[in-house]
């Protein structure tokens, strides 16, 4: 885990790699709540009072992907990161129960819970998945809807490539050796941003080795049907996701298609999209100045 001034350090770098200006840094605090059963830990960047806007991490991340994201907003927004149901510093599901709308009951738990008034959604990946599963029953009460790389119909390839990557032996001997795993899977990524940014995703179990913080019964073992239900519920409903909905896709992602991308905006009433340059899956990682400068005029256009 990065001490204060290493987060502030972290912060800095990523800005400087990223060609974005920093403003004055300041760290988000952390809390914990309790949504039904689960204790669920959330990253609140303050100005409460303005626009909530909640981001909403993949599978196998956690809040801290979107540090200098929320920080470059915090300014405008409300900005609130969770790490959803058996990851991070959140509690791991005694039953393994990571089905869709598990994690669809947590966001509707937890935005209740934060009363958070007409809350724009961002999530990316697994978190966009939660996200679209809220907005098909909540979307009235929503500012919009951003979807980060993903939609209800993604490759079948990329998704693999990264269940392998996150399937790998969990217990590695130092940090480093999860850093040179990373790059081999993403080389677009800086080694010392990578590294920081593992510390807030692994912990170093008694024996001196390091392990990532996601519990490792997540992924169910039917997950090809679970998959396919999911996508089909989605698309079932899809016209009930009545806010203002943008679809971000890297422009290198082997998950998210043009096509799919397309197909989905194309879907709900009020849906749009757009391909993100010089961005893989991750795009809030990848290229985040992009990422904002897409965001900009989309929160201008919905008005928050």
């Amino acid at each position: 885990m990065l001490n204060t001034s290493e987060q502030i350090d972290h912060l800095k770098l990523s800005a400087k790699h990223a060609g974005l200006e920093l403003p004055a840094v300041e760290l988000p605090e952390s809390h914990h709540t309790v949504v039904g059963r689960m204790r669920l830990h959330y990253l609140d960047w303050g100005t409460k009072g303005r626009p909530p806007i909640l981001f909403l991490h993949g599978g196998g991340l956690n809040a801290h992907t979107w540090d200098l994201v929320c920080l470059m907003l915090r300014h405008r927004y409300h900005c609130i990161a969770l790490d959803q149901r058996g990851h991070g510093d959140s509690e791991w599901e005694p039953t393994a129960d990571y089905r869709f709308d598990a994690q669809v009951a947590d966001l509707e738990g937890f935005i209740e819970k934060l009363k958070l008034q007409r809350p724009l959604l961002v999530g990316h990946s697994m978190g966009g998945f939660a996200a679209m599963g809220y907005a098909i029953r909540h979307a009235a009460t929503m500012a919009g809807l951003v979807l980060i790389d993903i939609a209800p119909e993604i490759s079948t390839q990329g998704s693999l490539k990264i269940r392998n990557f996150i399937n790998q032996d969990r217990e590695l001997d130092s940090v480093e050796d999860f850093v040179e795993r990373a790059l081999k899977f993403n080389p677009m990524r800086n080694r010392e941003l990578l590294r920081r940014s593992l510390l807030h995703n692994l912990r170093q179990l008694p024996d001196g080795k390091w392990t990532w913080k996601h519990d490792p019964k997540r992924m169910p073992k039917n997950f090809e049907s679970e998959r396919d239900e999911r996508k089909n519920l989605i698309m079932d409903n899809a016209g009930a996701i009545v806010c203002p909905t943008l679809v971000m896709r890297g422009a290198r992602s082997d998950v998210l298609t043009d096509e799919n991308a397309r197909e989905f905006a194309a879907s709900v009433p009020k849906g749009r999209w757009l391909r993100i340059e010089n961005a893989g899956h991750t795009i809030q990682g990848d290229n985040p100045r992009a990422l904002l400068d897409a965001l900009d005029p989309f929160l201008a256009e919905i008005g928050i």
